[in-house]
């Protein structure tokens, strides 16, 4: 492979992103994976149904009462509600962002990136699309497809920041410039596909535990817990694998050091989950280790979608040595 090198000019620099616009939408990535962890403390404090009614939280109140009898269930389940609202903050201040930044592009002349503006979207959308799948969930007693469901699509919104990250960090849509054999860059997207399966192996395994969301409710997937979680551990070893392949492939290749420190950490990450993973399966899945595992699910899920990115430049100029 030639060794390549980027040249950055004043105009590239420019039609970056600004720093305000590029930490908007990293607060939005971040508040997706929180979501994903108060959620899941909802459900595993047995708080899903803390707030029996949708939109309302008990029927003529939007707002936890004295008279309810879900004890402090209701203010766990309520909390996470709230947390949608500062949701769509965050999502109407990335649309105001993009449109801002995209404004400046004109007035200096700049070549428009309409990708920035429909990614921006991608938090708004999704986080309505959230308040009206909590709706379902609740309405239909938790129902085990409703609540994984809940978890996937947060997922999706959480790769649609993570897109949005890496675009508002690029100097501009094209040239793209490959830093990689194309083999390196067909492995990250099955790592991207392999982790998508670990993480709904795992919703598959939570869905078919004792952690259904309410104390009331016995609604679970029939799967057998036992098998679901094996066939989840198999798969994460094959994930650790090819995490170990892309280290050896980056230092065999001299690939880009971002490539190479992204993986580590995956690695890192990865190794951790695994011993959480096995501790509070033995253990007899304690609440606390649990939600450790999913914020450790979330943060895998992340950093693995960043590594497509490395592997390639836009909006720079290349010149081969």
């Amino acid at each position: 492979m030639s060794n390549l090198a980027t040249t950055t000019s004043p105009a590239a620099q420019t039609a970056q992103c600004t720093p305000a616009a590029r930490g908007i939408f990293v607060a939005n990535l971040v508040a997706q994976c929180a979501i994903m962890v108060t959620g899941a403390i909802v459900r595993l404090t047995s708080s899903g149904l803390g707030c029996p009614t949708w939109p309302q939280c008990v029927e003529g109140s939007y707002t936890p009462t004295a008279r309810q009898e879900e004890a402090w269930h209701k203010y766990v389940e309520f909390g996470n509600r709230l947390l949608t609202f500062a949701l769509v903050i965050l999502a109407i201040a990335a649309v105001v962002a993009a449109i801002m930044d995209s404004r400046r592009r004109r007035s200096a002349g700049l070549t428009r990136r309409p990708t920035l503006l429909l990614l921006s979207l991608i938090p708004i959308v999704g986080t309505f699309a959230q308040a009206i799948l909590g709706g379902v969930t609740v309405l239909t007693g938790l129902s085990p497809l409703s609540v994984s469901s809940h978890f996937i699509v947060s997922i999706l919104i959480a790769a649609g920041c993570v897109a949005l990250v890496v675009r508002s960090r690029d100097f501009g849509d094209q040239p793209i410039n490959f830093l990689v054999r194309p083999k390196l860059r067909v492995l990250t997207w099955v790592m991207v596909v392999t982790a998508f399966f670990v993480v709904i192996l795992g919703v598959l395994v939570t869905g078919s535990g004792p952690h259904s969301g309410d104390a009331k409710s016995e609604s679970r997937f029939g799967f057998d817990p036992r098998t679901v979680a094996w066939l989840h551990a198999d798969v994460v070893l094959l994930f650790v694998g090819l995490i170990l392949a892309m280290l050896l492939a980056v230092r065999l290749t001299k690939g880009p050091k971002q490539l190479s420190r992204l993986t580590l950490i995956l690695l890192t990450i990865s190794v951790i989950q695994g011993v959480i993973g096995y501790t509070q399966y033995f253990a007899g899945l304690p609440v606390a280790l649990v939600t450790l595992h999913v914020l450790g699910a979330s943060l895998v899920w992340v950093t693995v979608l960043f590594m497509p990115a490395a592997t390639r430049t836009r909006g720079l100029a290349q010149t081969i040595d």
